[in-house]
């Protein structure tokens, strides 16, 4: 193995089928299939298409990454993969696929914490994460204050929505708006057009008795949607910029506000801000200006790499084999609940290794700590639910 480990990373927890390839801290290949399109006209995922898509994705998409990387699969030193959180049958094609391959060229699996690879994917931009780094991962399935002092092996959860992911608001808001799916990109792009400050619209959780780290978007969604019917039922058009950029300013305002307090409370530094919704440009701006008066460093990936992407797996699944973390074990499976305080799913039994005669494995089991976060599926509830 060559001083900096290189690996291929499976990702299919939700909608993208991505494979990345990378060599230490090095991105190599970013392939990535999005079904984004096939979901679009139900107005979110759809669990068995997003799997019908992965399986005929995958194939072409690793092979895609392993050409684009210039390298041979006989050269990796390991295969990491999405083993959760996300959704079951989607997921399971990716586990499927990753030890499939592992068990053919004889090299190590490694089964990953999907939120901890939102985090490790900074390494590929902004070289080695600080230890702690304190992460704000915001996406359609989650919103989290993340403290890891390491993160292949220490990863403790500060705070998370108790209801609506930040991601979910936005796809919810922009479908009452009949914006289209997914909403982020489209109420970022409206929003640079509108007035942040023609519509005070509530901000989640930030009463002095409320959980200091805690989201909740649910109230925020409903006041915007009953605010837009007022209007509708009058007769008057509804100003979808200032809605937009009004109902943006309150999630952003909220997210890094927390995020602030949490570093400054914590003593660190440094904040990472991962996750779909990092990619928003209101976000970035908004925890540039409060980081910066804070004396706050802020690390965010550029937007490629904020969204769902193998590149990010690869990345915690490069540190794990640096840091000589025990492999997963053959009966891998998929975990749609995955903790966070589980960065990896190692290997059960003392005795593991594989072909290549990889790692001491150890017993490890997990609790399924049930947060509220969780992954946006379309339902059938209504707005006010």
């Amino acid at each position: 193995m060559a001083d900096e480990p290189l690996v291929l990373g499976i990702e299919t927890s939700c909608d993208e089928t991505g494979v990345g390839v990378v060599r230490g801290t090095t991105l190599l290949a970013d392939a990535i299939a999005s079904s984004v399109d096939e979901h679009a006209r139900f107005g979110g995922v759809v669990p068995e298409v997003a799997s019908r898509a992965h399986l005929e994705a995958m194939v072409p998409t690793i092979e895609r990454a392993l050409k684009e990387a210039g390298v041979s699969a006989r050269d990796l030193d390991g295969i990491a993969v999405t083993a959760g959180p996300g959704l079951a049958g989607a997921l399971l094609v990716g586990v499927s696929a990753a030890k499939a391959y592992a068990y053919a060229l004889g090299k190590p699996l490694y089964g990953v914490n999907h939120l901890a690879s939102h985090i490790c994917v900074d390494q590929l931009e902004h070289g080695p994460l600080p230890e702690p780094t304190m992460a704000l991962l915001v996406s359609g399935g989650h919103s989290s204050l993340l403290l890891a002092p390491d993160i292949t092996s220490d990863v403790r959860p500060l705070g998370a929505t108790i209801d609506d992911a930040a991601g979910e608001a936005f796809d919810k808001i922009a479908r009452v708006l009949q914006l289209g799916f997914p909403g982020g990109p489209v109420i970022d792009r409206l929003a640079r057009e509108g007035d942040p400050k023609a519509i005070a619209f509530p901000r989640g959780l930030t009463g002095p008795r409320d959980a200091p780290y805690d989201f909740s978007f649910s109230g925020l969604k409903t006041s915007v949607a009953r605010w837009i019917e007022a209007k509708r039922k009058a007769g008057e058009e509804v100003p979808v910029r200032d809605v937009a950029a009004s109902f943006q300013e309150a999630v952003v305002d909220v997210l890094t506000r927390k995020a602030i307090r949490a570093c400054k409370d914590e003593g660190v530094d440094h904040l990472m801000i991962g996750g779909g919704v990092a990619a928003n440009s209101r976000l970035r701006s908004l925890a540039q200006e409060r980081c910066d008066d804070a004396g706050i460093i802020l690390r965010v990936p550029r937007p490629g790499l904020c969204t769902d992407n193998g590149a990010m797996v690869a990345a915690l699944g490069a540190e794990m084999v640096k840091r000589n973390r025990a492999a997963s074990d053959w009966d891998l499976s998929a975990d749609s609940s995955l903790p966070v305080t589980d960065p990896h799913v190692p290997g059960h039994s003392h005795g593991h290794s594989d072909g290549d005669g990889h790692g001491e494995g150890h017993g490890h089991g997990h609790g399924h700590a049930h947060d509220h976060d969780h992954v946006h599926e379309l339902s059938k509830d209504n707005l006010y639910s």
